[in-house]
């Protein structure tokens, strides 16, 4: 899906070091991230400087793809739980589903209804590099589920309900952006 960006969003779409998030429709977020194969400084660096973009961004979610880096590094803060990394996320399991709305940093002022698994265990290492495993539902579930996607080159427009797709100002918005 080609998105049209209307004019009074177009600045919200310029990658700068005051806006560093990866836009469409920039090829980056369409590739497949490589597996992290030995957890180091480089990788903590990199998590520190996800955690402070998704922060400044008012996200609750950031894959390593979206600062341009092919690595399968994510990190989440959805409201009510601590900033989480999670380099190499597994969902292992997968239960119920449930629709809600979707925007994406990546894809800003844009959102539409995403019909997700409700419940998911997901398998990681943690910034030392030690295995970590979580189950996980509602707002967290969805936000891994979103953020595993974009590491596999998947954005929530290809699976949104099309109807339901809508622009709005992000800073104007109380709903979740990822």
């Amino acid at each position: 899906m080609e998105i049209v960006v209307p004019d009074e969003y177009k600045y919200l779409y310029v990658r700068n070091a005051e806006r560093p998030v990866v836009k469409v429709p920039d090829p980056v977020l369409r590739q497949v991230a490589a597996p992290v194969t030995k957890v180091g400084g480089t990788e903590s660096k990199l998590i520190d400087e996800m955690m402070r973009v998704m922060r400044k961004a008012n996200g609750i979610g950031l894959a390593a793809p979206q600062l341009g880096i092919l690595k399968r590094i994510i990190t989440i803060s959805p409201h009510g739980m601590r900033p989480l990394a999670l380099i190499n996320p597994t969902i292992t399991f997968r239960e119920g589903s449930a629709i809600a709305q979707e925007g994406c940093l990546s894809i800003p002022g844009l959102y539409g209804d995403v019909e997700r698994h409700l419940k998911i265990e997901v398998e990681a290492y943690d910034r030392r590099g030690k295995p970590v495993a979580f189950e996980m539902e509602g707002l967290p579930a969805r936000v891994v589920q979103h953020e595993v996607d974009h590491l596999d080159g998947v954005l929530f427009i290809d699976k949104v309900g099309l109807a339901t797709l809508h622009w709005m100002h992000p800073e104007g918005s109380d709903d979740d952006v990822e």
